[in-house]
């Protein structure tokens, strides 16, 4: 007999799962430690007009199957009104099964709005009218649905040279209890070929109040930075690595770099290398010193529909996957970092899954220090953001590392409605963990594995950043 979709018991396949699921994950709270939530918007408990504004702007997963499934451009970033634009979701939906968005779709209906209706072009209509009733009505701002998900930490993704000014003002809300702690997201000074670059100087000087005349200024301002943004409670950077080619550099040479890109403006290829590389061993010890953790997403393929990044901008659908050389470097790389002095807690994500084993291989060569799981093999990130991706990463991490000490999922996502997404990664990790019960492969000793399922939901999260008070 077919499971009700959705069920109770969804993606659970054996009685193991569900009492790991039922009895441990269900209730556990959220750490969602990398995310790009507007700290503005989570102070202002911004409210949404309508469904589309919530469920729809922004968000570019929605927008390439829209895309493939022949939906006018018009009715997905275009000036379509709202109503149509989600007619033209909902259309598309029924069409999306085998996709996650199918899956996390009526998730997010059902746990935040308590519609069951499958959506399609007849029951649209309905659910428009419930759902936004209830977004229009009192505790559906983007705070509340922040409590109502039992959120206790969310890390925004945040430019060096930001105020953080809504961080410190969410500090001082009172009846709000989750925290909202800034990561360092210092890719744009990193990409010194780019044009952004001498205008993101500009920034960065007047953040810190200080000229940047030389190299030795550049690490002074970021250092101050990253004692700025550990103030506010800070403990996590990212780095958007879609390359990594590592290249042993010297003081002298990165000095003489960055001072042919103040008065040239551009430098050689291999100049660009050496500098990203001193510059991230340079980081990589100031987050050590700091007890950060340093998180590296690596192998992405940005912006690869030219016409329609110059139409669109980026971050609207049209990025892939990667599938260059990953190993040597990203071995230079930490091995540099730890030879300069501590290597700190790091997480490696790659957008290709090809590189899985790589990773955990090489993280599997500098864990230590006394700190369980401080290299991680970051959780299924993107495009592998899918139930098959999600196993598949366990997996790898289970054969060639410890899965116990993995830190768990994050909602990488813009929108607050996102959170189901924590419940669809604890149904799939109870359920591996359930199969290789039923398999033999794994003692039926729910103590046991009801730890370790707390473990990777939540505590080994909290344990691991170690955010502040």
């Amino acid at each position: 007999m077919a499971k009700k979709f959705l069920g109770k018991n969804f993606l659970l396949k054996s009685e193991s799962a569900e009492v790991l699921y039922h009895q441990y994950a269900k209730e556990l709270p959220i750490i969602d430690y990398h995310c790009h939530l507007s700290p503005q918007e989570i102070y202002e408990n911004k409210t949404f007009r309508n469904l589309t504004e919530a469920w729809l702007g922004g968000d570019h997963y929605k927008w390439r199957v829209m895309r493939a499934c022949g939906v006018d451009e018009s009715l997905i970033t275009g000036a379509a009104e709202d109503y149509d634009k989600f007619l033209a979701w909902a259309s598309v939906m029924p069409k999306l099964i085998g996709n996650p968005l199918y899956h996390w779709t009526h998730l997010e209906l059902q746990r935040f709005f308590d519609i069951r209706e499958l959506l399609n072009e007849q029951t649209a209509p309905a659910i428009w009218e419930k759902a936004n009733a209830k977004l229009q009505g009192e505790g559906f701002g983007a705070r509340d649905l922040i409590m109502k998900s039992k959120v206790t930490v969310v890390c925004t993704t945040d430019d060096p040279a930001d105020s953080l000014e809504y961080h410190f003002k969410i500090k001082e809300l009172e009846g709000f209890t989750a925290k909202v702690l800034p990561s360092f997201r210092p890719d744009k000074f990193l990409e010194i070929n780019r044009a952004t670059f001498k205008p993101w100087l500009g920034k960065l000087e007047a953040a810190t109040g200080k000229e940047i005349k030389s190299y030795g200024d550049l690490l002074a301002a970021l250092e101050a930075r990253i004692d700025f943004f550990h103030e506010a409670g800070g403990r996590v950077s990212d780095h958007a690595l879609d390359t990594i080619e590592y290249r042993e550099t010297t003081r002298r040479e990165a000095d003489a770099i960055f001072a042919k890109v103040l008065s040239k403006g551009k430098v050689t290829p291999l100049e660009e290398k050496k500098y990203k590389s001193y510059t991230m061993r340079f980081l990589g010890q100031a987050y050590a010193v700091r007890g950060w953790a340093m998180q590296l997403h690596i192998h992405a393929l940005r912006n690869v529909n030219t016409a329609m990044f110059k139409q669109l901008g980026p971050d609207t659908g049209y990025d892939a996957i990667n599938d260059g050389q990953v190993a040597d470097a990203l071995a230079g790389l930490l091995d540099g970092i730890q030879k300069a002095g501590t290597l700190p807690k790091t997480i490696l994500y790659s957008l290709n899954a090809n590189d899985y084993a790589v990773l955990a291989s090489i993280m599997g060569s500098f864990q230590g220090g006394g700190v369980p799981g401080k290299i991680q093999l970051g959780t299924a990130w993107w495009f592998n953001d899918t139930k098959e991706g999600m196993i598949e990463q366990m997996k790898t991490l289970a054969n060639l590392g410890v899965l116990s000490q993995f830190v768990g999922m994050l909602t990488d996502s813009r929108s607050f409605l996102s959170y189901p997404r924590h419940e669809y990664f604890r149904r799939i990790l109870c359920d591996v963990l359930g199969d290789w019960v039923d398999r033999g492969e794994a003692p039926e000793d729910y103590e046991l594995l009801g730890q370790i399922v707390t473990d990777i939901c939540y505590g080994n999260a909290e344990r691991y950043f170690a955010f502040p008070e």
